[in-house]
């Protein structure tokens, strides 16, 4: 069933930030004055509306904020390339104007790398970290998808609803060859981010998955134990990370099969993550009795 609306319309604004003005909606109220948001970062060629039922799902039980990140949907793009590290530096700067930091932070493809970015470089604006369909390299990725990026063009999107949604809300419609150019740029662009980097993320983090996504299975379990899981709980405890493979499902297509698709699926782990409450501190260990004189 698809969640309800919430009843009242979402707030909805533009953040002047690191030559953007970024464009960001608020849904859902916080449950209390000590109530963490969560940010929703969405994938390449997409925008706000890109997680359906997901967004209402989780705004009914919690504050929700969506933006449209460089050059995307509503934002404005700025002289500079398409980057992880800048669109995280834009996602945190995001969070501070709106005085809504820390929050817990969910992407999905281009936004989990997104998210992976924003835990290594801002850590303190993220409490809980959730990646989806993302990767920490570039050989994360499946070789077919790498093998397709060089083909990509604009005249490839030509008459789909990837560019009709552009052109019908982007600040400029013209701008879409320049996207695509961008991005294709991000995709072939080789990385590695430092193991070491990823492994400090203080942040909890879940990693989820389709059984047939873009992103190798064995990338996301390397990905899950970098992260601290991955060792038997019944003898060392459950870890700081969580692992979730959706049966049956692929990063986007066909219809009703990508990982966005099984919003409920999605929103009852994703929920569950971010309501686990935070593990107790582990006490001081006693010193001892100090010397005596």
């Amino acid at each position: 069933m698809i969640p309800p609306a919430t009843g009242t319309a979402p707030t909805t604004g533009y953040a002047p930030l690191n030559g953007l003005e970024m464009y960001y909606e608020i849904h859902g109220e916080a449950a209390g004055p000590d109530a963490v948001p969560v940010l929703l970062l969405h994938g390449a060629y997409m925008s706000t509306g890109t997680f359906g039922p997901l967004l209402p799902a989780l705004a009914e039980t919690r504050q929700v904020v969506v933006c449209d990140l460089q050059g995307h949907g509503r934002t404005t793009d700025a002289d500079r390339p398409i980057t992880y590290e800048g669109l995280a530096d834009d996602a945190a700067a995001l969070l501070g104007h709106l005085g809504l930091a820390p929050a817990d932070v969910v992407g999905y493809s281009m936004g989990g790398g997104v998210a992976l970015q924003l835990g290594v470089r801002s850590p303190e604006v993220v409490r809980r970290l959730v990646v989806m369909s993302a990767s920490y390299t570039s050989d994360g990725m499946q070789r077919e998808l790498l093998d397709m990026i060089p083909s990509i063009s604009p005249e490839v999107f030509a008459g789909t609803p990837i560019e009709a949604g552009y052109r019908e809300i982007a600040p400029d419609p013209d701008r879409f060859p320049i996207l695509v150019d961008k991005l294709k740029t991000l995709d072939m662009t080789p990385f590695s981010w430092p193991p070491e980097a990823i492994r400090a993320i203080p942040a909890p983090t879940m990693i989820v998955v389709g059984d047939a996504d873009a992103i190798r299975l064995e990338h996301a379990v390397e990905l899950y134990r970098l992260r601290g899981g991955g060792a038997m709980g019944d003898l060392a405890g459950l870890s700081r990370a969580r692992l979730a493979v959706v049966p049956g499902t692929t990063h986007y297509m066909p219809e009703g099969r990508g990982l966005l698709d099984r919003w409920d699926w999605l929103c009852a782990v994703l929920t569950a993550f971010l309501d686990e409450p935070e593990p107790e501190p582990e006490p001081e260990p006693d010193p001892g009795p100090g010397p005596t004189g």
